[in-house]
């Protein structure tokens, strides 16, 4: 069964559902029709990645008559910046580690 960090990890893999949440994050809440309008895809294809965003919470729905307007949720992206921290932690202490054979190297 897919965790919460699969999904979101699945949901950013693809470059157009990548370029929507960005858009959404930097530009606001935006409408389906607004978004479909600079994806360079179809309505359809756009409200695909939409679903695929929203079941990895990155994008919330609100309906507004017969619209949907989203908004970005960067806050759902917790689990990527802990994968990170975790293994930049990792790596910094490989670094550190080289760093200091090779000052022992040096003596």
């Amino acid at each position: 069964m897919p965790t919460a960090a699969d999904n979101l990890f699945r949901a950013l893999a693809d470059p157009t559902r990548r370029a929507i949440f960005e858009r959404l994050t930097r530009d606001g809440e935006q409408t389906v029709h607004a978004l479909t309008a600079r994806a360079g895809v179809s309505q359809p294809m756009v409200s695909k990645h939409l679903s695929a965003l929203r079941r990895a919470r990155l994008v919330r729905p609100r309906r507004c008559g017969r619209e949907t307007h989203y908004h970005a949720r960067p806050e759902a992206l917790a689990p990527l910046v802990d994968w990170i921290a975790h293994y930049s932690d990792f790596w910094q202490d490989k670094f550190d580690r080289l760093g200091e054979l090779l000052e022992r190297m040096d003596k």
